[in-house]
């Protein structure tokens, strides 16, 4: 027993060394000068096969964010009740002891793995810390006529709760065998109780998924298909009644880490989106200023899908950024304007393409523009975010062949034909038929675009337009941001011939996350995305399908956000067991591919 030399003998005769088990940060409680555990709470953690890692409540901005990039989940412990003024809130006469000392550090912590989507379980003051951190509230005080603060042993259940069916927390405990506090017959849990602090407003990220018999909460999860539970009772004192749930939260660690290891490899490139939209055109063409550009790309802006932080949380490499133009009703001019006075499309073009690159010039740090594929690989290994250029509208050209060339010399990737209406080039999706697919222009466009290595992408276009272009165009066209027309009847969406003959052809279609193409009624979820691509992987092979989130341009769904979500497509993808070779052909790998061809036929 004393002998330390057997003991190291017994952990190096093995090799390799222990297994990789996902490391679960537990905030530390902090009371007379010193930062406590109760051992319940590693106890657990180690049970359920995981690392505990114990984070002192210290509101250092770095020490926070260096934690976080070392951890894959979090356990918010229990403890002191939380300051009201954090909701808005004047205490009141019976709001207990509170912790001044840890109130700041977690609520930080919280909202921070919250953004990258680092899976979260709070314990008593830690489902209040959940509620508080992310958008609810707290009840100071619990006047109600179960007792919630026990007297018996701290492992003894001293009252139930009733669990919502279709839950996350019920199936928990419905799958535990060696839960004996479960009923799941009645949806009844047994549990110990310590707290008269309680959540009163959840907020709009959680739902309240377990009450005791007064009407308390005792439950809440994520709406957002995150892996974020509370809870109100104390399961770390349960011992194997209350393990499930710590099981719970090393099992979507370990999901989380696998699929950060898995982005440390795979290049994440989203084909499609609109961050642009948001910026101030007013500024002085030519400028490298970002003072006016209305919106704050190195900072994380509550206004956009994509900024830097978002790229970084959500563990994203690249996105092409697109130069959008509304398309004009019949009858009227393009309305776009530079420095408030009316501009050509092609000014408005190149003044979206200036701001990216003031952006780009201002971050250079941390991002850079790329023009090749070989650019991103490489922009990856450096460590830097990287942006495309693309063309949404070939109203952009101006009605002038020579403007192709322009667009390809200014670093675009590819030119969208059409948005919603027809224009000179070809027929839209929401159009009129003006010319029964493309135009005499519109083939011109397209023969030119394979001469200087642009993609033609048929996104918006009408089935006419599409046919015409896989038939005339050199290379293959792409879709940068569409969906399947068999799971959701829209004139935007790809019909399954389109994508046999898009596949036939070598060319690509990616997925987009616009709630209204992936489903017809309700709010659309990462379960609708998924659902998409299968479709699209059954009909075209693994060889032809990716993302085009459409982000800032009103994509954006449950689950899929925005960038700093994007992670959680990965995690979907490992979970549906496709191996790592197709996921990066799912992450870009595919569109890459066609790009290379395009940009080939311009070296020849």
């Amino acid at each position: 027993m004393f002998d330390l030399k057997a003991q190291l003998g017994n952990i190096y005769r093995r090799y390799p060394e222990a297994p990789r088990q996902p490391v679960i940060g537990i905030t530390g409680n902090y009371e007379d000068l010193t930062c406590r555990l109760g051992q319940g709470y590693y106890k657990q953690v180690i049970a359920a096969g995981a690392i505990p890692l114990i984070i002192p409540p210290s509101a250092n901005a770095d020490a926070i964010v260096g934690t976080l990039q070392h951890i894959d989940g979090l356990l918010l412990s229990g403890g002191a009740d939380i300051n009201p003024l954090y909701s808005g809130e004047e205490p009141q006469t019976r709001l207990g002891h509170i912790n001044s000392e840890r109130d700041l550090p977690e609520l930080l912590i919280t909202q921070l793995a919250y953004n990258r989507q680092i899976p979260i379980l709070g314990i008593c003051r830690g489902i209040q810390t959940l509620a508080v951190a992310l958008g609810g509230k707290v009840l100071q005080d619990i006047s109600a006529a179960i007792k919630h603060s026990q007297d018996a042993d701290r492992a003894e259940p001293t009252h139930s709760v009733t669990i919502e069916r279709n839950s996350t927390l019920f199936n928990i405990y419905k799958e535990a065998q060696q839960s004996s506090c479960f009923n799941a017959e009645s949806s009844t849990l047994y549990v110990n109780s310590f707290h008269h602090q309680a959540v009163g407003e959840p907020g709009p990220r959680f739902r309240v998924v377990a009450k005791a018999a007064d009407d308390v909460v005792e439950a809440i999860e994520s709406t957002e298909c995150k892996s974020i539970i509370g809870v109100q009772w104390h399961p770390e004192c349960m011992g194997a009644a209350g393990l499930p749930l710590f099981k719970w939260l090393a099992a979507e660690a370990a999901a989380y880490r696998q699929t950060h290891d898995t982005h440390d490899r795979v290049l994440t490139l989203d084909t499609h989106c609109d961050t642009p939209m948001f910026f101030n055109l007013k500024a002085a063409a030519g400028s490298s200023s970002t003072e006016n550009l209305g919106v704050e790309f190195s900072h994380r802006d509550e206004r956009l899908c994509v900024d830097l932080h978002k790229m970084t949380e959500g563990r994203q490499d690249a996105t092409i950024m697109v130069a959008y133009l509304p398309q004009p009703k019949m009858g009227e001019t393009f309305s776009g304007k530079v420095q408030g006075a009316a501009a050509s499309p092609k000014d408005y073009a190149d003044l979206v393409f200036d701001k990216i690159e003031n952006i780009v010039a201002a971050n250079s740090h941390y991002l850079s523009l790329a023009y090749t594929p070989g650019d991103l690989y490489e922009n990856k290994r450096h460590g830097r975010k990287s942006i495309m250029l693309g063309i949404e509208n070939a109203l952009a050209l101006n009605g002038e062949l020579q403007n192709v060339q322009h667009f390809a010399e200014r670093g675009a990737v590819y030119i969208t034909l059409c948005h919603n209406g027809d224009n000179d080039v070809c027929d839209s999706a929401r159009g009129c038929n003006t010319h029964s697919g493309l135009s005499r222009f519109g083939e011109q466009v397209v023969r030119e675009m394979n001469r200087v290595g642009l993609m033609v992408d048929l996104s918006h276009a009408a089935e006419k337009s599409f046919f015409d272009a896989i038939e005339l165009s050199q290379t293959p066209i792409v879709c940068s941001h569409s969906s399947c027309r068999a799971l959701c009847d829209h004139p935007r969406n790809l019909t399954d011939e389109q994508m046999r003959q898009l596949a036939a052809s070598g060319g690509v279609m990616q997925v987009t996350l616009y709630s209204g193409f992936l489903r017809k009624e309700g709010q659309a979820t990462i379960a609708d995305a998924m659902l998409h691509l299968e479709h699209a992987i059954k009909i075209m092979g693994i060889d032809h399908v990716g993302l085009g989130t459409d982000f800032d341009g009103d994509g954006g769904i449950i689950g899929l956000a925005n960038s700093s979500e994007l992670i959680n497509f990965t995690r979907q993808l490992l979970a549906r067991r496709y191996s790592e070779r197709d996921i990066q052909k799912i992450w870009g790998g595919n569109f890459l591919r066609v790009m290379t061809q395009a940009q080939k036929m311009k070296a020849t």
